[in-house]
């Protein structure tokens, strides 16, 4: 296979590779898939079941490995193919409409403050999607397929953006000890990923006491500040999907 990351990889060896993977690994971990969705389901209010936890992470873990070994796999034939794709004309259209609308959703999201102060409007959050957290984690009737689709979307969402990832798969391409290792090397890498995580359920499940309230807290201020939030960050997307096409279309 040929998957040329040569810029992002360096020329790697030794012990070196094992610790770019592992700093690369560890930046991963810091995502919205594996960090921040983990954390919000650790915010539900009871017991939290760790069974339910583990289902999402092993979810994603799986989902990223099996993505991995597939790139791996593919090479320069999916390299190519996806080049070629984002620089056809009507994917950078259709790149720059998706980018536009995202950009004006974002105000409807989060409307100006003078128009909140016009209107009276006040944020409010998703009790159902609330509701949907408490009885997926903490409830005996909580659906377990339902937290493996939301970690499988949550990969899609993000695969694309995820170029420490992609670097990770260059230096295991370049770097590593050629087929089944290799996919071993995708494994461990995924294990990586998710281990803050881990981290986190351990201590929700076993020191309750001591990460409950700050935990409350947090998600306390998510809840009130979800709509800038979540504005802020769809407004950015447009914005960097919209100047992405711009410069190839009219350039």
């Amino acid at each position: 296979m040929d998957l040329d990351l040569g810029p992002l990889t360096g020329d790697l060896g030794g012990s070196a590779t094992y610790l770019a993977l592992g700093v690369l690994a560890l930046i991963d971990s810091t995502s919205f898939g594996t960090l921040l969705i983990p954390v919000w389901l650790l915010m539900a209010p009871g017991r939290v079941r760790a069974g339910r936890i583990l289902v999402y992470l092993g979810a994603i873990a799986l989902f990223y490995a099996l993505l991995g070994i597939a790139i791996l796999l593919g090479g320069s034939a999916v390299a190519d193919m996806l080049t070629g794709l984002r620089d056809s004309r009507p994917f950078l259209w259709g790149q720059l409409f998706v980018g536009v609308g995202l950009f004006v959703w974002s105000f409807k999201l989060d409307p100006p403050r003078s128009v909140k102060e016009r209107t009276g409007a006040k944020p409010e959050p998703s009790r159902r999607l609330l509701r949907w957290r408490e009885r997926a984690v903490a409830s005996e009737s909580g659906s377990v397929a339902a937290l493996a689709g939301l970690a499988v979307v949550a990969g899609l969402v993000e695969a694309a953006s995820m170029l420490p990832y992609l670097a990770a798969l260059g230096v295991i391409g370049t770097a590593g000890p050629g087929w089944p290792m290799s996919g071993l090397w995708v494994v461990a890498y995924c294990g990586v990923m998710v281990l803050p995580a881990l981290l986190l359920t351990a201590g929700r499940v076993f020191a309750a006491p001591l990460v409950e309230r700050p935990l409350a807290r947090l998600d306390a201020w998510l809840i009130k500040n979800a709509g800038s939030a979540t504005a802020w960050a769809v407004g950015i997307v447009g914005f960097l999907l919209a100047r992405a096409a711009l410069g190839p279309l009219f350039g």
